[in-house]
């Protein structure tokens, strides 16, 4: 009996070493739990080549899956966007920093070809075609325009379910103005297709990936290494391809702990609505 009850505790160590990798694609579309797993397995072989133990990638579909395991430290490293998350996660759940993905992250604000407008000032009485008035690049595009003076609560604007939309809309003619993820297929393939951008927004932190706060310095500091040598070789080349970003860069924790303050982001603001 004693033998089993010793057995039984060490299996549960055993199981309890094995860290949960939790990313969010957002709301990004046809992604399942086995692509995921296709995806990310690379990186979580890096993680746990770092950590010294097993890292498993578990798919976190739903903002309120992600939100209640960042709340009750389920996840004991989350890589998620939209940003937004992880920020909250900094702030308000005692995440700490690992890195962001590179590039930054921007809103691109763009016109039809041929179009009249040539400045921001230029936008102000024009059809504005934007995200769900909800999503994080939304709250980004109208925090970068508010910097300029533009308050998207006092234009016209259209709010569409996807981005690919939002091309539609200017391309078309339903719209004069929009704006795009600048990390978008919609955006990629706008720029790709000569698509003019009027106008490219600071940069923000993208994909953040952070830590619970049981992590010691040790850890994260072996994390933020084998994430930023990853292009140092072919292996860890091909890791960044999978994810499909150029690497990571562990110099922005102060920009992500700042981006709900510049989004206008208080307590329980910009999120509760996406749970």
């Amino acid at each position: 009996m004693l033998i089993t009850g010793m057995l039984a505790v060490c299996a549960h160590q055993a199981q309890a070493r094995d860290l949960i990798l939790g990313v969010s694609e957002g709301t990004s579309g046809g992604t399942d739990h086995a692509r995921v797993l296709l995806k990310y397995g690379g990186l979580a072989k890096v993680l746990s080549g770092a950590l010294k133990t097993n890292v498993n990638v578990v798919f976190v579909r739903e903002f309120s899956q992600l939100e209640e395991g960042m709340q009750s430290g389920r996840l004991d490293l989350a890589l998620a966007r939209p940003s937004d998350f992880p920020a909250r996660g900094l702030r308000d759940y005692g995440y700490q920093f690992v890195a962001t993905a590179k590039p930054d992250g921007q809103c691109f604000i763009t016109i039809p070809k041929n179009s009249p407008i040539k400045s921001l000032a230029d936008i102000k009485g024009k059809k504005i075609v934007m995200p769900e008035k909800i999503s994080y690049m939304t709250k980004f595009c109208a925090a970068e325009l508010r910097n300029h003076g533009i308050d998207i609560n006092k234009e016209a604007v259209t709010y569409v379910r996807e981005q690919e939309a939002v091309s539609f809309y200017i391309s078309n003619g339903f719209g004069q103005v929009g704006a795009l993820a600048s990390y978008s297929g919609a955006a990629k393939k706008w720029v790709k297709e000569g698509g003019p951008v009027l106008h490219k927004s600071v940069t923000q932190p993208f994909f953040p990936l952070i830590a619970e706060k049981s992590f010691d310095k040790a850890a994260i500091v072996a994390m933020q290494k084998a994430l930023t040598d990853l292009p140092n070789s072919a292996d860890g080349q091909e890791v960044l391809k999978s994810i499909g970003i150029n690497g990571f860069d562990t110099s922005t924790e102060g920009k992500l702990r700042q981006l709900l303050d510049w989004l206008g982001c208080k307590a329980g603001d910009c999120v509760a609505a996406r749970k």
